[in-house]
């Protein structure tokens, strides 16, 4: 039982899989780091550190480790607590950005197939597990896990590299208050491959969404939208790809849509968005003939439907396709001329609008899931950077060409944080320091984006596009001449006959320049514009232009935006706390275990992860500026708690002297602490988590004293009124405290283990059971809020532990199935608990808290009052035994008469069962002035179990005490409760007048000074213990078990302590004195010497 808990790393002779951090190499090169992650990799270790990064290898399949009890396992774990994992990277931002109040950001890079989508979801998924909140918080959070499904059906699609290759970049913002609650978030996207709505490359697919549509979509919805196979539509059937192996597109629908609603989207405009899809379709489907060197529609008929979905008159449409205005200048004048378009312009105009169509439409989902989530003002957040990887394809294009030059400044963050700014500090802040060669890609970037001297690849292509008047050939010509003529010479450049070649960190790729300045130009003509703002409301929209206002200047490219984009990511993730996962792909057949070794290794040379290692081995694992260092562990020490008030740099040493810190563990430079070894870290960590802790259960130990006292007062009371006026009370019963778990269960996994693990236990005891022949047998009797147990225990009959008594489940009876409870007017502890099959006749002291959980658990399940019956004479059904025909069953009666004291005589006579008690307290009796003193100073338990008592009651199998009662007896195994003291009956008059009120004279709680001199007196050895002991005045008692006093008159103390006596009373409350001190106590916690 205990080893299937354990996890697969914990458990004993685990295979070693390499090392989990990289940094521990014994040799550093790219075979032995490729040789490491190989070994993990087979292993199904899918992650691996070097220092705090995290290097994620894709599985191409599902792993068993991503579930809740992992979520469990890594918060507020340290690094080294667990293996690498994901959720320790994600449960390190959080707390890091909870603990230091600064922005959080992760930056997931890798090519195009390496599993950055799914990391980001996992990171996502987690912050969102642990991260409290109420209903607010909640919907954030549904709308932070339903826009992924969103995003990626129309973001999303197969390349011959990713079946599920992202084709935009996403930075998500989790927004959180300063409590740490996810209440607000914040999608920025970039540079949609807008191009792959019209065309796509062998083998490849089109946005996931026009899939799921043609193939999820009703029988209503695709006659209504005219939507069919997708080998009918000329967006589609290029590339003569429909399915992706794995992946359900009708189910994948289903559940675009229900995101569509999570994130506020209404029934019309989802009905708007799936029109546009459908129309851009249609769209595609207008085909072109050349009469006269003019463009004309081959068939009318393919403008109907687009028309129609789009909200457009036919004609319209097809003049706007096929002709354009033009505005002419001349001599300050300006006239309007209308152009008839080719057949290749025809072609461009029509899908410019297909394309615009559906990046406009992208652009309303994001803001739609932003407006959803958004907040007035921006406090905490962790940023999840999931952008399209470095892709190399068999043709590379314009678009191929912007995803990598962002690629590229991705990995020039990487290089900035984590190679360069790292050494240059340990210069600048005097600490020694032998530099590390590497690779900077400032250099690449600078021949891609760099404006002057010389003049980058996109400020080369911006001058063509502002000189090119028609599309065709010519400007990619004369883009390409020009980029000869002034970057031919750069290292990292090279032409060829088609294009040229950009020598990116992660290798060559040969661009093709064919359609460079077109795509660059991303022109749209103001009478497309036009045409879509006299549609529907919601395209209209879309199409916010004003095209009165006279546009001055040259129009901006697409180049020109994606620059801006990138530098402005960079400068908000440069404002964040970075922490880095490397995405590595093993392959490129998307099959699990398979492991090209020159793929991986090319991959861990051009991320840098030799130089990465060994930066991080030579140097320093953790630096902080000596405030904020000083801020978060100032709780280790009194002299720096709330505040270091000397100079900052002794504070520093101070804290580290404080923890035993070696000397070579750190370094103190000008204004920061380097602290070498991650270990040294996780200790101060450690140090800070147990302060907090145990401030914590100080204050969650008096929180929990004050609920328990108000709900088990309430208990109590509640209690009384179930058997009130129908049933003799013992004397001692009324003003008991609660407990509710008297087995103590927490403790004896034996027994928990037939409890579902959900289930929490309001009830358990050890009761006797009576059999068919009244014989009795000890049964744990648990109480949930859905099942009542009883537990037995029997001989192992066979195997290894043959002989050895075992916990068998006897009994599980669902509370909403029982029938009723039956018990005498008599203030016996019998009840019986009728169910459709047999009745099981029980006997507990504590009947009475049982019945009132009871009663209460059978309302919520039933919304019914559970029948309670009394009667003196009582019947039950019993089991029937056997299957012959001569098998009984049938019933059994209990005859209760008053008799004598207050035990039960049990008599057995044939099938029925005499019981005879002497007379309890009347059936009117209630519960007398509350018992429970609970003040401000004193901190004391009121709700009073066995588990809070310095001693302990009976253990399990052994006897008790011949004084105690039969029943007693036979529970061995109980812990014994609080016996308050009954405040209405007369005490003793066998007291001294000097006893008669001694409140005022006691002594109060005492502090912690009373406390040390008490617990030092009781340690302190008997004076004279040599000579023999003088015989007691007063009769002596020896505590059985442990008592907690309630009262300033009574007295605590622990078992096997030895009490003088000075009188007894017969309410059960007698006079003593411990340790000098007089006070009262209960008489059955005790037993005469």
């Amino acid at each position: 039982m205990i080893l299937e808990e354990r996890y697969h790393w914990q458990a004993q002779n685990v295979k070693v899989s390499g090392v989990d951090d990289m940094v521990l190499l014994s040799k550093i090169s790219e075979d032995a780091i490729t040789d490491n992650l190989k070994k993990r990799y087979m292993d199904d270790y899918i992650f691996t550190y070097i220092g705090p990064v995290l290097i994620s290898v894709n599985p191409f399949k599902q792993l068993p480790y991503f579930t809740d009890r992992e979520v469990e396992l890594y918060q507020g774990a340290a690094q080294y607590e667990n293996p690498p994992h994901i959720y320790a990277l994600a449960d390190n931002m959080y707390r890091n950005m909870m603990i230091d109040n600064e922005n959080q950001c992760v930056i997931i890079s890798g090519e195009s197939g390496a599993g950055k989508t799914v990391a980001a979801k996992y990171i996502m998924s987690y912050v969102s597990k642990v991260s409290g909140g109420g209903e607010k918080v909640q919907h954030v959070k549904d709308i932070i896990l339903q826009s992924n499904p969103l995003l990626e059906a129309f973001g999303n699609a197969k390349t011959v590299r990713n079946n599920n290759s992202s084709r935009f970049g996403k930075y998500f913002e989790i927004q959180f208050s300063r409590g740490g609650a996810p209440d607000g978030g914040k999608i920025s996207n970039f540079l949609l491959e807008k191009s792959r709505v019209v065309s796509q490359n062998p083998g490849e697919r089109n946005f996931h969404i026009y899939y799921q549509l043609l193939g999820g979509a009703s029988g209503e919805q695709k006659e209504n939208l005219g939507v069919t196979t997708p080998d009918y539509y000329s967006y589609l059937n290029q590339s003569g790809t429909f399915t992706v192996e794995d992946v359900d597109d009708t189910k994948e629908f289903a559940d675009t849509l229900a995101a569509m609603s999570v994130v506020g989207l209404s029934m019309e405009e989802q009905d708007s968005v799936l029109q546009i899809v459908a129309g851009i379709l249609h769209l595609g489907n207008i085909n072109f003939r050349e009469e006269n060197n003019y463009a004309v529609v081959e068939s009318q008929d393919f403008l109907a439907f687009p028309a129609y979905l789009l909200g457009i008159p036919q004609d319209s449409l097809c003049s706007k396709l096929t002709s354009r205005v033009m505005d002419s200048r001349w001599g300050g004048k300006t006239e309007s001329i209308a152009v008839t378009l080719n057949t290749e312009q025809a072609c461009f105009t029509r899908d410019a609008l297909s394309k615009a169509l559906y990046t406009r439409l992208f652009d309303f989902l994001v803001h739609s899931i932003n407006r959803a989530m958004q907040k007035d003002q921006e406090e905490l957040n962790v940023g999840v950077l999931d952008i399209y990887g470095f892709e190399i394809f068999q043709q590379n294009g314009f678009e191929q060409f912007c995803i990598n030059f962002v690629n590229e400044k991705l990995q020039q963050i990487f290089i900035e944080l984590t190679l360069k700014a790292e050494q240059e500090e340990y210069v600048h802040e005097g600490i020694s320091w032998t530099p590390i060669d590497y690779f900077n890609n400032k250099v690449v970037c600078d021949l891609i984006e760099s404006k002057l001297n010389p003049p980058g690849i996109m400020s080369i292509l911006d001058d063509v596009c502002a000189t090119m008047h028609a599309k065709g050939e010519g400007a990619d010509q004369t883009l390409l001449q020009k980029l000869q003529g002034q970057v031919g010479s750069h290292e990292h450049f090279s032409s060829w006959n088609r294009g040229f070649i950009v020598h990116h960190y992660a290798g060559k790729v040969s661009y093709d320049a064919n359609g460079f300045c077109e795509r660059n130009r991303d022109v749209l003509f103001n009478d497309i514009i036009e045409l879509m703002q006299g549609s529907d409301p919601f395209i209209r929209a879309l199409f916010p232009e004003n095209l009165e206002a006279e546009k001055r200047g040259r129009p901006s490219t697409a180049s020109i935006k994606i620059k801006k984009q990138a530098n402005s990511l960079v400068q908000t993730l440069m404002k964040c706390t970075p922490h880095y996962i490397r995405c590595i792909k093993p392959n490129e057949t998307k099959r699990p275990r398979d492991w090209e070794e020159n793929r991986v290794k090319h991959q861990v040379e051009y991320l840098g992860l030799r130089e990465n290692i060994r930066v991080r081995r030579a140097g320093y694992a953790y630096r902080r500026v000596f405030n904020k260092f000083l801020h978060r562990y100032a709780i280790l020490t009194k002299e720096s708690w709330p505040q270091w008030r000397g100079e900052e740099r002794q504070g520093v040493l101070h804290l580290l002297r404080s923890v035993h810190m070696d000397q070579d563990q750190f370094q103190l430079g000008k204004s920061k602490i380097f602290i070498k070894a991650p270990e040294s870290l996780f200790l101060l960590e450690e140090m800070r988590e147990r302060k907090f802790n145990g401030y914590a259960r100080v204050i969650q130990k008096a929180w929990r004293k004050h609920i328990a006292v108000r709900k088990y007062v309430k208990m109590r009371e509640e209690a009384s009124d179930v058997l009130l006026n129908k049933k003799e009370r013992r004397r001692n019963s009324i003003n008991r405290n609660f407990v509710g778990d008297y087995i103590g269960t927490d403790h004896h996994p034996e027994i928990r283990r037939f409890v579902n693990r959900r289930e929490r236990i309001d009830f358990a005891d050890v009761v006797v059971k009576y059999d068919r022949r009244f014989r009795p047998v000890k049964r744990d009797l648990i109480l949930t809020s859905k099942f009542l147990y009883m537990i037995g225990r029997e001989k192992v009959k066979q195997g290894p532990e043959k002989g050895q008594i075992q916990e068998v489940l006897k009994r599980q009876i669902e509370i909403k199935k029982i029938q009723s409870v039956s018990m005498s007017t008599l203030q016996d502890d019998f009840f019986i608990v009728h169910e459709e099959e047999y009745d099981s006749v029980l006997q507990s002291v504590f009947k009475t808290e049982f019945l009132s959980l009871l009663v209460k658990r059978y309302q919520e399940k039933t919304d019914k009052q559970l029948p309670l019956k009394f009667n003196n004479l009582l019947e039950f059904k019993v089991k029937k035994e056997g299957w012959g025909p001569f098998t009984s069953s049938g019933s059994r009666q209990i005859q209760f008469q008053v008799g004598q004291g207050d035990e039960a005589v049990l008599k057995p006579s044939g099938k029925v069962l005499q019981v005879s008690i002497g007379p309890g307290l009347p059936k009117n009796s209630r519960k007398f002035p509350p018992v429970i003193s609970c003040t401000r100073t004193q901190f004391s338990f009121c709700v009073i179990g066995a588990r809070s008592r310095g001693g302990r009651a009976p253990s399990r199998g052994g006897g008790a005490p011949s004084s105690r009662g039969s029943l007693l007896r036979q529970q061995s195994s109980m812990e014994q409760p609080t016996l308050p003291r009954l405040h209405n009956q007369q005490r003793s008059s066998n007291r001294g007048p000097q006893h008669s009120d001694m409140g005022f004279m006691s002594v109060p709680e005492q502090g912690a000074a009373g406390m040390h001199r008490r617990r030092s007196k009781e340690v302190k050895p008997v004076p004279g213990a040599g000579r023999p002991k003088p015989k007691p005045r007063s009769p002596q008692c020896r505590a059985l078990y442990a008592y907690d006093a309630q009262d300033t008159d009574e007295l605590s103390f622990n078992a096997d302590d030895v009490i003088e006596i000075i009188s007894e009373d017969p309410s059960g409350w007698w006079f003593g004195r411990l340790r000098g001190r007089e006070g009262m106590f209960p008489g059955n916690y005790v037993e005469k010497i």
